[in-house]
């Protein structure tokens, strides 16, 4: 059974999905060489509880009811760490970060992003991406960066 049919069909087992993805953002700071702190993990531990976006504050105000004091560049700086190491994706549009469904392989993302009720699903196609990159090459631009957010409505929403 796949994970989105699961999902559909109400069966999704969401502490095996956080506590794989945990796993594996351990193994890949491991294999990087990347210092994945309590702090780091907490913070991407509460962007896996919920499969939709969540912004700094909120990860910051979750933190305030366990961990006692943070400031506002502590949940950022981890953030910012996360994303770097491809284990989160920044939704600009939202001001919101999600986990990223493929933290192995160093992609450029597509997000689809839901204008009415947010929801996220990440679109990860290499043949968009490399055209992309050849586009930009013509134009003379050199690519650093790719994630795309593309706007719409979900399918529970277009219901």
């Amino acid at each position: 059974m796949t994970k989105k049919y699961a999902e559909s069909q109400g069966k999704h087992d969401h502490s095996r999905c956080v506590s794989r993805a945990l796993a594996t953002a351990e193994r890949i700071c491991n294999e990087r060489h990347l210092r994945l702190t309590p702090l780091r993990r907490r913070v991407l531990e509460l962007v896996w509880n919920r499969h939709a976006p969540i912004g700094a504050y909120d990860i910051l105000g979750a933190m305030k009811e366990g961990e006692g004091a943070l400031e506002p560049p502590t949940v950022y700086r981890a953030l910012k760490f996360l994303q770097d190491a491809g284990l989160v994706h920044r939704i600009d549009s939202l001001n919101a970060f999600i986990g990223c469904e493929a933290p192995d392989d160093n992609h450029a993302a597509q997000l689809l992003v839901c204008r009415k009720c947010s929801r996220v699903i990440e679109l990860d196609d290499p043949s968009i991406s490399k055209m992309l990159v050849q586009k930009a090459r013509t134009l003379g631009f050199m690519t650093d960066a790719q994630d795309i957010e593309i706007k719409g409505l979900c399918a529970t929403c277009r219901d």
